[in-house]
């Protein structure tokens, strides 16, 4: 009985060590070559194919809700003239990086461990492996690092999107000035708050693939387990995501000094 509490209770860190290694063993891989540059197109493009239009869509909303609530609270106060700037920074530190960490991670990082799951249970992986193939640098690799490339274009989109649908929804619905939204911009903003978005999806793009290939990797128990896998994949990684962004914005927010109006 006290055994099997034990092992219950180390399993979830026993779990993450191999995470943890796993995630080191693909940062090795990354200066191995060949360099797979195939795989890295087939995967980005992939990736981009599937996430592109659900990211664009879920960007209005994210941009409008934002806007319609930091505008609705600042007007309480009555500074609507930095309803412009507060919504441009909640998009592009948070909103922009999490709605393309949570994008990627369900359309992009699920199909990675259900492709590689699949190549699990068939054997395919201890083939390569028997023929003197890695299949992380083979494999894994390219998908990471199409992730990574792609969470930084999609963040990009989104920040565009969300700042364009922001501006829509409240000069539109709100009564606000075109002028002054646009003028507030540079009166909190600054540069550093873009590069930390840009750093996030980085970071989240890489964390998403990362737990993505080891749940694929290994994967087991037939077409049920690539399907468990999966779904771990994505619960471990939305985790994993809200963990490192309250991190990141954390730390962010103690080196950079906030810009006053």
């Amino acid at each position: 009985m006290a055994s099997a509490v034990a092992s219950r209770v180390l399993q979830p860190i026993g779990t993450a060590g191999k995470l943890f290694a796993f995630g080191l063993d693909v940062a090795r891989n990354l200066f191995k070559r060949p360099f797979q540059a195939r795989e890295f197109i087939q995967q980005a493009w992939f990736i981009a194919s599937v996430t592109i239009i659900p990211t664009a869509l879920v960007a209005i909303p994210f941009g409008a809700v934002i806007a319609l609530q930091v505008g609705s609270l600042i007007k309480q106060f009555g500074a609507q003239s930095f309803t412009g700037s507060a919504s441009v920074l909640a998009v592009v530190q948070q909103a922009a990086p999490i709605a393309t960490a949570l994008l990627i991670a369900g359309a992009g990082g699920s199909a990675i461990a259900a492709d590689l799951g699949a190549r699990k249970i068939r054997e395919e992986l201890d083939a390569m492996m028997v023929l003197g193939i890695d299949p992380i640098q083979r494999l894994v690799v390219p998908r990471v690092l199409a992730c990574m490339m792609v969470a930084v274009f999609l963040n990009g989109l989104v920040t565009v999107v969300g700042v364009a649908g922001g501006y829509v929804f409240n000069v539109v619905l709100q009564d606000g000035t075109p002028g002054a939204y646009i003028a507030s911009f540079t009166a909190l903003a600054q540069l550093p708050d873009l590069w930390v978005g840009l750093i996030k999806a980085l970071v989240f793009g890489l964390i998403a693939a990362v737990v993505a290939a080891y749940k694929g990797v290994n994967a087991g128990g037939g077409p049920k387990g690539v399907g468990d896998a999966v779904n771990e994949s994505v619960v471990i990684t939305f985790l994993l995501l809200f963990v490192v962004n309250l991190v990141i914005s954390a730390i962010y927010l103690q080196i950079i000094p906030p810009k006053t109006g």
